[in-house]
C-alpha cells in the first residue's frame, strides 16, 4: 500500500520545512482550520498561481444544483445539495521591490510550514529574494472557537538584507467558484461594499434556484492594525475590497499587520442585519487585540483537549494520528446548533457535497457521547427529529409509507440522485434508529424516547414494514434491491445487514414502548394491530446463512462469487476504485467496507464469539478498506478476537488515513466523519470499552510496541480516566458519584478516586 506522508512526526503539530508544490492540494487539506461555524482548506494568505484549492466553507450554507439528466425517472430528487466556496477572507498579497511574491514562482529559503493543534494555529515563514533585497515573511491565523464569526491573520515582514520597499494588500474576495459544480459555477452575487478608515466590507448573495430553497446572504468587515505601515489607498472592484499599506524597512525591522475578519450570514441574522452585526462584532475583535483574541482561542482548546486527549507513549506515529483527528472533529462539530450536522469532507472540501450522511448517526455518535456533554449528542439527534417531515416525503417520493432519512441531505430532504446509493442504501434508516438507542443506554436519558424519540422511530418502523416483503416460498419477510454499506456491490436481494438492522429496529422500538404516553401513543396513530405487525415482520425476517461455512451471508448469491482474499489484487491496481470498471468491480467478492461485520460490530452482545471468529475469518481477508469508514470496525472487532497484529495495522489505517494519504484522495479533503474511527478504535478495541443492556464495562490491553496509553470517558455525569501499561490497567473516577462497572469481566465497584489496578495482559492471543 503507497502512501504520501509530508508532515514530521510530532505528538502536537503538523511540521514540515519543504514547500510540496507537486502535493498542494494535499498540503491543503491536511493544514484546514475550521471552528465549527465556518472553515477553511490550509490556503496561503499570499499568492499561489500554481495548482491549488481555494476553499472557504460556511456551516449550513448551501446551494441546490442541477441535476436533471436524461435518465430521470420518478422519486429521484429534483437537485444535488452542495456546500459552496465562500468568499477568500484571508489574502494579503505581498509585493517587494515592486514585485509580487508567488510562492509557487519564487525561490523560497528557509521555508517553514505548521499545523499547531495543541493551540489551533496554522503558521508559515521563508525568506524571499526580489532585486538582491531580502526579507523574512511569517504569516499566521486562526478561526476563534470562542468569537465563531472571527478570523484572525498576523503577517509580518521583516528586512533581512537592504532596504525593502514593502506593500501589503489585505483584501477580501467574493469572486469564487466551486469546482465540485455544474461547468465552475460561481454561486454569488455583490449585493454591498464599503471601504473606511482601516475598514472595508463586501456583502453577497447566493445566486437565485428555481426549487424555492432559500438564498443565503453573507457579509465580511474586516479591519486592520498595523505597525510600521502606511496606509496610502483603498481597492475596490466587483467582488473585491482592499486596503493597500506602503512600508520601506532596513534590516532588523519590522512592518505587521493584523487582520480581522467577522463574518456573518443569514443563517444567523436577518439580511439587513448583517452590516451592522459584522462591524458590531469587528469592532469587539480589534478593541480585544491579536493577542487576547489568540490567547483566549488557546485557553479554549486548552479546556477541549483536557476533555478528550489521548495520550499515547511509545509510538509517535500513532500519538499524532489520534490528536490530529481529534482536532480536525472538534474543528468541524461541537454541538453548538442543532441545525448543523458532520458533512464527511467538513470544511476542508467539496466532494461528497459537503452534506450530512449516515456516518455522522453510526460513527459520530458514540464518539461525541464519550468525548462531550451528552447535549452533543443529543443536539445530533433532534436534527433529524426536526427533518422527520422531510424524511416523509423522501418516503412518498418513493411511494412507500413512514419516513425515509436521506443519504444526503441538508435540509431533511434527499439531494443526491445516484440510484444505487441514493434509493437502495436504505440501511442508513436503521442507522438513525441505532443511533437512538445508543443515546439512551449510554445516557440513561429514556425521557428522550417520549419526547422525540418515539416519533422517528415510528415513521421508520412504518418505511420497514412497507418495504418489506413476504415470501410464500421461504414464509419469511425478504427485502430485495438494496445496497447494504458495502457500495461495491449494488442492487442485491437481502443484504444481511439491511435485513437484520431492520428487524432490530422494529424489536427495539416495541421494546421502548412502555416509555411511551398515551397521549403520544394516540398523537401517532399507533394500534396494537400495527405493533403486531412489526412483531411479526421482525420474528420472520429472512437473514441469509451458510450451513455448511456457518457463516451470516452478505446477500443471497454472495457465495457464488469468485472468492479470492483482496491480497491477490496487484498493487498497481489498488485502490479499486480508480483503477477497475464499475462493472468489474460489482462482479467481484471484494468488499469496500465492514458489512455483515458492521451488523456484528452494532449488535456484538447478540453473537456468540465463535460466530464472530468465523465471520471476520471469512470476510475480513477480501475487504480491501477503500471505504474511510471501514478499517475501525475491522479494528475493534480484531481486538475483541485477540488479533492484536491486526487490530494496530487497521487502527494505523484509520488513525493516519489522511496523514499518510492512505487511499489516495486526501487533496479532495479529509475524512472527517471516519476520523472518529481512530478514537473508536483506541476506546471500544484496545481499552474494549462497551455498554450493552445500560452496564459500563472495559477490557483493555497494551497494543504491541506502546508503551502506555490513557483516554477518558463521560458516561451519566462520571469522567472516568483509563490508563494501560505495560504492569497495570488502571481506572479513575475523576468526577461523579461511584458507579458499578466490569473490568476485565470482573464486577468492580469505582469510587471517587480510587483506581483498578490489574495485570494489563489478560489472555489476547495474536493470531
Amino acid at each position: 500500500m503507497s502512501h504520501t506522508r509530508l508532515f514530521a512526526v510530532d505528538p502536537w503539530v503538523l511540521r514540515t520545512n519543504q514547500l510540496h508544490r507537486d502535493q498542494m492540494r494535499l498540503q491543503e487539506s491536511l493544514t484546514s482550520l475550521g471552528n465549527g461555524y465556518m472553515g477553511m482548506r490550509g490556503n496561503f494568505e499570499e499568492t499561489y498561481s500554481g495548482d491549488h484549492h481555494q476553499g472557504t466553507y460556511l456551516a449550513g450554507v448551501w446551494f441546490p444544483d442541477k441535476t436533471r439528466v436524461g435518465w430521470w425517472k420518478n422519486g429521484y430528487p429534483d437537485y444535488f445539495g452542495k456546500v459552496i466556496n465562500a468568499m477568500n477572507i484571508i489574502g494579503v498579497k505581498l509585493f517587494l521591490q515592486g514585485e509580487e511574491v508567488d510562492l509557487y514562482q519564487d525561490t523560497l529559503e528557509n521555508y517553514e510550514l505548521e499545523l499547531n493543534m495543541k493551540e489551533g494555529v496554522l503558521r508559515h515563514s521563508y525568506d524571499v529574494t526580489k532585486r538582491g533585497v531580502t526579507v523574512r515573511v511569517e504569516a499566521e491565523r486562526f478561526l476563534s472557537i470562542v468569537n465563531r464569526e472571527i478570523c484572525a491573520v498576523r503577517f509580518r515582514v521583516t528586512g533581512q538584507s537592504g532596504v525593502a520597499s514593502v506593500r501589503l494588500v489585505p483584501y477580501l474576495n467574493g469572486s469564487v467558484h466551486n469546482e465540485d459544480a455544474n461547468y465552475d459555477e460561481m454561486f454569488w452575487l455583490e449585493t454591498g461594499r464599503y471601504s473606511e478608515n482601516q475598514e472595508s466590507g463586501l456583502a453577497v448573495r447566493t445566486i437565485d434556484n428555481s426549487f424555492g430553497t432559500p438564498v443565503f446572504d453573507a457579509t465580511a468587515a474586516m479591519g486592520l492594525q498595523t505597525d510600521g505601515a502606511v496606509s496610502v489607498s483603498a481597492e475596490d472592484s466587483k467582488l473585491y475590497v482592499a486596503k493597500v499599506l506602503e512600508s520601506r524597512i532596513e534590516p532588523g525591522k519590522t512592518v505587521s499587520v493584523d487582520k480581522f475578519v467577522a463574518l456573518t450570514t443569514s443563517r444567523d441574522y436577518e439580511a439587513a442585519q448583517l452590516a451592522g452585526k459584522s462591524k458590531e462584532l469587528l469592532g469587539q475583535a480589534i478593541a480585544s487585540g491579536y493577542d487576547e483574541l489568540k490567547n483566549e482561542h488557546r485557553a479554549a482548546w486548552k479546556r477541549r483537549w483536557a476533555k478528550a486527549d489521548i495520550t499515547i507513549t511509545g509510538d509517535d506515529e500513532a500519538q499524532q494520528g489520534i490528536r490530529f483527528n481529534l482536532f480536525q472533529l472538534f474543528s468541524t462539530y461541537y454541538g453548538e446548533d442543532a441545525r448543523l450536522n458532520i458533512g464527511p469532507k467538513g470544511f476542508t472540501g467539496e466532494k461528497y457535497g459537503g452534506a450530512t450522511y449516515w456516518d455522522t448517526e453510526a460513527y459520530a455518535v458514540p464518539f461525541y457521547l464519550g468525548v462531550a456533554d451528552p447535549n452533543v449528542t443529543r443536539q445530533l439527534l433532534l436534527y433529524r427529529y426536526h427533518q422527520l417531515p422531510e424524511a416523509c416525503h423522501n418516503a412518498r417520493m418513493q411511494g412507500l409509507k413512514g419516513a425515509l432519512y436521506p443519504m444526503v441531505t441538508f435540509n431533511g430532504v434527499e439531494c443526491h440522485n445516484e440510484w444505487e446509493i441514493t434509493f437502495e442504501e436504505i440501511h442508513r434508516n436503521g442507522a438513525i434508529a441505532y443511533a437512538i438507542y445508543n443515546y439512551v443506554n449510554y445516557t440513561g436519558d429514556k425521557s428522550y424516547i417520549n419526547q422525540y424519540g418515539i416519533d422517528v422511530l415510528t415513521g421508520i418502523c412504518r418505511f420497514w414494514a412497507d418495504r418489506v416483503h413476504f415470501s410464500e416460498r421461504k414464509q419469511q419477510y425478504m427485502i430485495h434491491g438494496v445496497t447494504g454499506p458495502n457500495e461495491y456491490e449494488n442492487n442485491v436481494n437481502n443484504n444481511w445487514y439491511t435485513n437484520r438492522i431492520a428487524a432490530w429496529t422494529l424489536n427495539y422500538t416495541l421494546s421502548v414502548m412502555p416509555l411511551v404516553s398515551e397521549e403520544k401513543y394516540a398523537a401517532l396513530g399507533l394500534t396494537q394491530g400495527e405493533l403486531d405487525h412489526w412483531r411479526e415482520i421482525a420474528g420472520n425476517m429472512y437473514e441469509p446463512y451458510d450451513d455448511t461455512l456457518k457463516i451470516f451471508v452478505q446477500h443471497d448469491t454472495f457465495l457464488d462469487k469468485e472468492l479470492k482474499p483482496a491480497d491477490d489484487i496487484p498493487e498497481e491496481e489498488r485502490p479499486l476504485n480508480q483503477h477497475w470498471s464499475w462493472d468489474r468491480i460489482l462482479r467481484s467478492c471484494f468488499i469496500k467496507q465492514a458489512d455483515v461485520l458492521q451488523g456484528i460490530y452494532f449488535f456484538g452482545d447478540q453473537f456468540t464469539m465463535e460466530e464472530k471468529k468465523r465471520n471476520f475469518a471469512f470476510y475480513e481477508p477480501m475487504t480491501v478498506h477503500e471505504s474511510s469508514l471501514s478499517p475501525c470496525v475491522h479494528s475493534i472487532l480484531a481486538s475483541e478476537l485477540g488479533k492484536k497484529t491486526k487490530a494496530l495495522e487497521l487502527y494505523k489505517r484509520t488513525a493516519r488515513l489522511d496523514l499518510d494519504n492512505y487511499n489516495q484522495d486526501t487533496s479532495d479533503g479529509l475524512h472527517i466523519t471516519s476520523m472518529t474511527g481512530s478514537w473508536l478504535a483506541i476506546v471500544q478495541g484496545f481499552g474494549g470499552m462497551r455498554t450493552f443492556h445500560e452496564t459500563l464495562a472495559f477490557a483493555p490491553y497494551l497494543p504491541d510496541g506502546w508503551s502506555s496509553y490513557t483516554f477518558k470517558v463521560n458516561y451519566r455525569g462520571r469522567r472516568i480516566q483509563v490508563s494501560v501499561n505495560q504492569e497495570r490497567v488502571e481506572l479513575l473516577l475523576l468526577s461523579g458519584v461511584p458507579i458499578h462497572l466490569q473490568v476485565l469481566g470482573k464486577a468492580v465497584l469505582l469510587e471517587r478516586r480510587h483506581s483498578v489496578k490489574t495485570n494489563a495482559s489478560h489472555g489476547m492471543n495474536d493470531s
